[in-house]
């Protein structure tokens, strides 16, 4: 059987994972400022899910390319591209329009500046697990809050893949991330990825369970829930700390709580990832953070489950229903 090498997964209505189709599409050279990619693996998101059903920041302009994130060699350089070389390990960092740059596909053509070499020391699905997963927490907790040894974290919503990644990152730094999850089947498994302490949100109160864990207060949140528990987080913080919320999964109103912000100096404020990923100094900042933490042992992706590119509809079926404990990522014909 002749490898196929153009593949392209597209969004070819607004629905469930039946809505993803793989098309065949000859292999584009990369155009200027632009570098193609043979990819290897894809990281999945739960921003794939949003964004297949219309719920996303980016709208799809239907059929649509989408995937965030992917690891891969480089196959050519478009004209004002210098820095790489064909054959290159790279990894893509999500920020691009999906419509076009979408990396669930054996291709790719990505801007240069959405484009890093594969830290050394992670296979080709850790490298596509990497940046989503990392970027977030890091723009967060190291440049928005400041984290340092000794500090108190509350990491909510804990399981997901943003929620391990940020376990991670603030035991890098010597604090003591604090972690909620919805059921006590996560508990263990969060602890074991290096949660200080876990709140079982289906059991105990977020505010009791604070007072538990962190009797002298949190230093920093990382949200990714928002409504009514920012209120109780509030209550938790200590003076002058940060709430970053960077999530909505709660579907009711998220207030804003101005007597314990201005009782306590706290700062609140919303965060997405493209604060890091747009700035080309942040995300420099952030490739040094994470390369130094993977080759301290302190950065490991983990690994939920890998599938193969044509079974992409299982794939992203398995990511929406939310059994995963770790990154969902596929893998071409090309990836190890």
């Amino acid at each position: 059987m002749t490898e196929t090498k153009d593949r392209v997964v597209r969004v070819h209505a607004i629905g469930g994972p039946e809505v993803l189709h793989i098309d065949h599409i000859p292999i584009e050279a990369p155009g200027p400022g632009e570098i193609g990619i043979q990819v290897s693996a894809i990281g999945l998101n739960r921003a794939d899910v949003m964004f297949r059903r219309n719920n996303y920041i980016e709208k799809a302009e239907l059929p649509s390319r989408l995937g965030f994130e992917a690891s891969g060699r480089v196959t050519g350089l478009g004209e004002g591209v210098g820095g790489f070389q064909s054959g290159d390990r790279v990894c893509v960092v999500p920020g691009a329009p999906l419509g076009v740059h979408g990396t669930c596909a054996d291709w790719v053509n990505v801007p240069a500046s959405r484009v890093l070499p594969c830290p050394g020391g992670l296979d080709d699905a850790e490298a596509a697990a990497l940046w989503m997963s990392y970027v977030t927490p890091y723009g967060a907790l190291i440049e928005i809050c400041r984290i340092r040894a000794g500090q108190h974290v509350l990491i909510t919503a804990a399981n997901s893949t943003v929620g391990l990644a940020a376990i991670q990152i603030a035991r890098t730094v010597g604090a003591y991330p604090i972690a909620t999850v919805l059921s006590e089947s996560l508990r263990q498994p969060v602890l074991e990825a290096g949660a200080e302490a876990v709140i079982v949100m289906e059991s105990e109160d977020l505010a009791q369970g604070l007072a538990r864990a962190a009797p002298d207060g949190i230093d920093a949140a990382f949200d990714a829930v928002g409504g009514p528990q920012v209120a109780q987080i509030a209550e938790a913080m200590r003076p002058r700390g940060t709430i970053v919320i960077h999530g909505a999964l709660s579907p009711d109103q998220t207030p804003f709580p101005l007597k314990l912000a201005l009782r306590k100096n706290l700062s609140l404020r919303g965060y997405y990832y493209t604060e890091v990923t747009d700035d080309s100094e942040a995300l420099s900042r952030a490739q040094d953070f994470l390369n130094k933490g993977i080759a301290a042992g302190h950065v490991v992706p983990k690994i939920d489950r890998s599938f193969a590119l044509e079974d992409i509809a299982e794939a992203h079926a398995y990511l929406e229903s939310g059994r995963h404990l770790g990154k969902v990522v596929v893998l071409t014909q090309a990836g190890n």
